[in-house]
């Protein structure tokens, strides 16, 4: 098992001892190391912290368990660097961050990345701007090249019209994000009520709409000038390298980048309220929903971890308050409590989704969280309160550690808001030494008899149903002059070297597939495991064919429903009294159900493996089955379902699986079935699927553990007892003949944005012939980030935020999808673009330069699939449930590299008939129709 690490870090001056001054002479000129962590047996991270002369700071972590690296840049900025009237640059400007540099092209950033096999991404929240890459490890030197280069020579390459298109796609973002989303403007709306007028967090990141239509070009290079210095930045690079010299490379390109303004702290002042300020809002949702939150404290503060702990017990799970009280006795759907924190302040956040079959008046539910407000007063903080919530807190920690990424992600954060990449040890210790008078005083001090924000958001002209009449209006600021000031003095730079040239790449890493074992219980069960020594953990899955396509479909929705049964209390215990013996463990099981598929997830410590499976095993084996549980998932399932019509995309996937598969075929029904199916369901139904899917004969094991097979063996004894024949394989059952060419409208009235599904249904799945095939042939029409259709729709067009085409299948069928959520003024155009691509790429098929991306994303991307135990235990269940070879990725390898553009682009030809598909709209049918109707295709209205 690998070595946990110290906690306390190394300091090491320039003028110390021998070794230090031995180690610091080794140092690239300019380069500076400031602390080093090392490996031991207590939990944390180990790394070096490094400066340039230019106030760049870098991390390194080394962790060469994966041919891997993980890459953060990390900018000290966010929304919450804006003012009043200019909202939205932090990130807009993320977007135009990947629109290339003086020496990367346009749209190069992400096709450099995929073809080299590597993932990307950048992130914007109110404090920080973060990029990241991960990708094969030969392809680190590539990875600091394209960041220096759009860190230090970005502004050369800006110009209005990829300005313009960012400023489309950010609109489309936010319209498939928030505007045509239930509840989508919650957070925003709530945010200017909980803050104070110009305070930073009073506006949304995504920025107010009227505020990116007057934000400018030139406000946009300010805006890079004040903030993306070096001096406000950390890089963070963890995964298998060589030190000295990425320290080298590092040097190299970032080293001669200049300094940037001084950026100072913005103040940590402490937010109050006047009076508890009711605000509400009419949404397009099916259930009444409260939120309400009190103002705290600031990320870190001393008071931080004992009021995350008071959230825990007020609303944390099925052992807290709030779903005893609400969600237990029928008042509400979900019921939860929250202490989310950022750099300059905290809120203890409250939320209820109403019930309607119990009355969905908001004021009712408001006063029931009140009243378990007050019950918490009463009741105190009990020993358990104090432990669960420090087990889960570790248990996270770990869990959080199995990835490169996720140890990036953490020593980056640390670094950026406190100069300090080592705290999780002391993260741990914080937590640990919380007492219940620690937790009565925040009680006390921030929430008891204090004003709040209670905001109601009620479906469309039940006004009625808000908790109290608005009482607050936010106050709208005078527009700032300036969207940026303090940028006089910044310069642009003349690089050393010839940065025209990319870095070469070395030799391939070797690829390291996990080692498999496969043994069988006593009972006759396949388990399939491989040991991960990264952290010590335990990740076990049980998967039992079936799922939603074994009951009859007139009880569609069944196994979903069976599932959450047996998350529920048992002949033994109570769901309340299992869910905290979990938390005491640090462990998750969780029952759920899919279209082909129940399953089990079992996720622990390894130390606590034992009394985690014994408990699983009474759930499994002696569920109860109790009346009340069965009509309160019964009510939750049905309002959950009516909510989902209230959301675009679930219509628009429903819609296109019926007409794909006809009304009565599995494959088109929805996993949590229909109202009519559901409210047809009885206990009766659930006991006897219960005894139909949950067999032996069934089941299937996978198995992630740092234990080796003789270890983790015995273990699993506990599943011996099982027994039960597995049940007949399933038929494909007859299916619709497809009207293609046909366009299908669900009216949607008002919706911001279209949601377009377009295909037909395709081959099943296999893991060398042509579905495999087909996956590699879609890969440039619409695979990948910059295949021909994103770069289309999105960043030549500005229709979409996202537009995408891929095959997907399982044993029995599969499909074609085309898909985007498109503005709603270009619906018709969108389908047109759509149309426009796959018939070119079913005529002339790809280019071989587009052969040789696709060879070259797909093959390197290989070092990337076996990092975290669930994508170990993934690429198992694919091998189990398909009967694959071990070494079938062996076999793909080959394919990817020999396969000729001429038998993709046949293959093409056959797939991508434009005659077989059919096109699904969800839109506003009254605005869209016009426009559709010109296209000259038949148009149906379907609900």
């Amino acid at each position: 098992m690998k070595k946990w690490i110290l906690a306390a870090a190394i300091s090491i001056a320039i003028s110390g001892c021998a070794h230090e001054a031995t180690t610091s002479s080794l140092l690239p000129d300019g380069v500076t190391l400031l602390e080093t962590v090392q490996a031991s047996d207590a939990i944390g991270i180990p790394y070096k912290k490094y400066q340039l002369e230019n106030g760049l700071t870098v991390i390194l972590h080394q962790d060469s368990s994966d041919p891997l690296v993980h890459v953060d840049v990390t900018y000290h900025v966010g929304s919450a660097r804006e003012v009043a009237g200019r909202s939205g640059f932090a990130h807009l400007f993320e977007h135009m961050m990947f629109q290339g540099s003086q020496n990367v092209g346009d749209e190069q950033h992400f096709k450099v990345i995929t073809e080299a096999g590597g993932t990307l991404n950048g992130t914007t929240n109110t404090d920080r701007t973060n990029y990241f890459e991960t990708v094969p490890s030969n392809q680190l030197e590539k990875m600091l090249w394209l960041e220096s280069d759009r860190m230090g020579f970005l502004l050369p390459a800006l110009t209005s019209e990829k300005f313009e298109v960012q400023r489309e796609t950010v609109k489309n973002e936010r319209a498939q994000r928030i505007d045509n989303q239930p509840y989508g403007r919650l957070n925003e709306r709530f945010n200017q009520a909980m803050f104070p007028a110009g305070h930073p967090y009073s506006w949304p990141v995504i920025g107010w709409p009227e505020d990116l239509e007057r934000a400018t070009v030139d406000d946009v290079r300010n805006f890079f000038k004040r903030w993306y210095g070096p001096n406000n930045a950390t890089l963070t690079i963890g995964g298998d390298f060589d030190e000295v010299q990425t320290l080298a490379m590092v040097n190299k390109y970032f080293g001669e980048l200049a300094r940037g303004p001084e950026v100072n702290p913005d103040p940590k002042t402490p937010v109050s309220l006047d009076k508890t300020r009711y605000i509400s809002m009419e949404d397009k949702v099916h259930l009444p929903l409260v939120y309400m939150g009190f103002p705290t404290v600031y990320a870190r503060h001393q008071d931080e971890a004992a009021l995350d702990l008071l959230a825990n017990i007020l609303g944390g799970g099925k052992t807290s308050l709030l779903y005893k009280n609400l969600v237990k006795d029928g008042f509400a759907v979900q019921a939860s409590v929250g202490h989310p924190c950022q750099e300059l302040s905290c809120r203890l956040t409250l939320f209820a989704l109403a019930n309607p079959a119990s009355g969905a008046n908001l004021a009712d539910l408001e006063q029931k969280i009140t009243d378990s407000i007050a019950e918490f007063e009463q009741r105190g903080v009990t020993d358990d309160d104090l432990q669960k919530v420090k087990v889960q807190f570790e248990s996270d920690t770990i869990y959080g550690m199995q990835s490169v990424k996720g140890k990036v992600s953490t020593l980056a954060y640390n670094q950026t808001f406190f100069d300090n990449p080592n705290m999780v040890a002391s993260d741990l210790e914080r937590y640990a030494s919380v007492t219940k008078e620690d937790v009565m005083r925040v009680f006390n001090k921030y929430i008891k008899d204090k004003p709040m924000v209670v905001m109601s958001v009620v479906p469309e002209g039940a006004k009625q149903l808000i908790a109290k009449p608005d009482n607050f209006t936010p106050t709208m600021l005078p527009i700032a002059e300036e969207a940026v000031t303090g940028t006089e003095n910044v310069r642009q730079i003349t690089s050393s070297f010839d940065r025209t040239v990319m870095p070469k790449v070395g030799d391939a890493p070797v690829l390291k597939v996990p080692q498999l074992w496969t043994a069988s219980l006593a009972n006759g069960i396949e388990v399939m495991g491989t040991e991960s020594n990264e952290t010590p953990t335990v990740e076990l899955l049980i998967y039992l064919e079936g799922g939603n396509r074994l009951p009859e479909m007139d009880k569609a929705g069944l196994a979903s429903i069976t599932a959450s049964m047996l998350n529920e209390s048992t002949e033994k215990r109570t769901t309340e009294e299992l869910a905290g013996a979990l938390e005491m463990l640090g462990s998750r099981i969780s029952f759920g159900a899919s279209a082909t598929q129940s399953y089990i997830q079992v996720s622990s410590l390894t130390e606590n493996l034992t009394p985690t499976l014994a408990i699983l095993q009474e759930k499994l084996f002696s569920p109860a089955f109790a009346e009340a549980d069965f009509e309160r998932l019964k009510q939750q399932e049905i309002q959950g379902l009516q909510h989902q019509e209230s959301d675009p995309n679930f219509l628009a996937s429903r819609g296109f699986s019926s007409l794909l598969y006809g009304d009565d075929s599995h494959f088109s029904a929805n996993a949590g079935g229909t109202l009519e199916t559901v409210s047809g369901l009885t206990l009766d139904d659930v006991k006897q699927f219960y005894q139909q899917q949950y067999k032996a004969g069934n089941a299937q094991v996978v198995v992630v553990s740092d234990l080796n097979q003789q270890e983790i063996m015995p273990s699993l004894a506990v599943f011996e007892q099982w027994q039960g024949q597995a049940n007949e394989p399933m038929a494909l059952p007859p299916l619709p003949k497809l009207a293609g060419g046909t366009i299908y409208i669900i009216d949607k009235p008002d919706a911001a944005q279209s949601v377009i599904k377009m295909g037909k249904r395709a081959l099943p799945y296999d893991a060398t012939g042509n579905y495999f095939k087909a996956f590699l042939m879609n890969y440039p029409l619409g695979g990948a980030f910059n295949s021909r259709i994103n770069l289309n729709l999105r960043e030549d067009k500005g229709y979409t935020y996202g537009a995408r085409t891929g095959f997907n299948g399982n044993d029995l069928t599969g499909r074609f999808e085309a898909s985007a959520s498109v503005r709603s003024d270009v619906t018709a155009e969108s389908v047109t673009e759509f149309i426009n691509e796959i018939k070119q790429f079913q005529k002339d098929g790809m280019t071989e330069e587009e052969l040789a991306f696709m060879r070259s994303s797909i093959s390197q991307g290989k070092a990337l699939d076996y990092e975290t135990p669930y994508q170990k235990a993934g690429f198992m269940r694919i091998i189990q449930r398909y009967k694959l070879a071990d070494d079938f990725t062996e076999q793909q390898a080959d394919i990817v590299e020999n396969i000729t553009a001429k038998e993709l682009n046949k293959l093409a030809a056959e797939q991508l008939k434009l005659s077989e598909m059919i096109i699904v709209i969800v839109g506003d049918k009254q605005a869209i129709s016009p426009k559709l109707e010109a296209l000259g295709y038949p148009i149906k209205v379907i609900k």
